[in-house]
């Protein structure tokens, strides 16, 4: 008696284990060293405010400081979508509170905003204090468009076109006078907002020795030169990020 009931508790035992053993989850290691497959990945974005200089008068699409900066970017494995960019040749900051007031819906913040523009305020002969009022109101549209974090937010200074064959020597001094102080005002404005100011105006002087500086058109910089922009951009941006 106690020797079949004995056989009967084995086989009920065995009966269970092969049970759950037929119907416990697999385990399947998983690979750590796989990466994330690219259709994953969250592209960062980044907004060009500007003018002739942010559009890339006379160098190719590739040659713009804004694209530049991105691939740089990229190479560093800090993916960025292609930039947008807001800009255009003749640009006052007028054209360009008109042009952001009034275009299709921008996306409501971005990673990174840069802001360049004042070369035709002084160019048409605007007054600084215009140019004042007008630059405080595009920097805080540009903090905005950056999620409100100012750090997120780089200005660059006018570029100084009075060392270029468009401006005869009588008024070189004048015209790199005028961006001097158009520049003071911008910086100032600029620090005070706590946002970044990255001063590119000595480089662009030494077009006055350097034609391979300037693009074809010899007012604007080359692809050359906005790549000089482009490096010390995208070493701030990889620190800000």
């Amino acid at each position: 008696m106690h020797k079949y009931f004995l056989l009967i508790l084995i086989s009920i035992s065995f009966y269970h284990c092969k049970k759950a053993a037929l119907t416990a989850t697999p385990i399947i290691p998983v690979d750590t060293t796989r990466n994330v497959l690219p259709d994953t990945l969250v592209y960062k974005n980044y907004l060009a405010l500007g003018d002739s200089y942010t559009i890339g008068q006379s160098v190719t699409a590739s040659e713009t400081f804004p694209a530049q900066t991105v691939d740089y970017l990229n190479q560093f494995n800090i993916k960025f979508s292609q930039p947008e960019i807001i800009a255009q040749t003749g640009w006052t900051t007028t054209s360009l509170i008109n042009r952001i007031n009034t275009a299709a819906p921008l996306k409501l913040t971005y990673d990174i905003v840069t802001l360049l523009i004042g070369v035709n305020n002084q160019y048409q002969g605007l007054s600084i204090a215009q140019y004042s009022n007008e630059f405080t109101t595009l920097l805080n549209k540009a903090i905005q468009l950056a999620n409100n974090n100012p750090q997120r937010v780089i200005v660059l200074s006018i570029p100084d076109y009075s060392v270029t064959p468009f401006v005869n020597a009588a008024n070189k001094n004048y015209v790199a006078s005028q961006i001097d102080s158009f520049n003071a005002i911008n910086k100032t404005i600029t620090l005070q907002a706590n946002v970044q100011y990255l001063n590119i105006t000595p480089s662009t002087r030494l077009a006055a020795n350097d034609l391979s500086l300037l693009a074809s058109d010899k007012l604007h910089p080359s692809g050359i030169e906005y790549k000089k922009w482009a490096d010390s951009l995208q070493r701030r941006i990889r620190a800000i990020l």
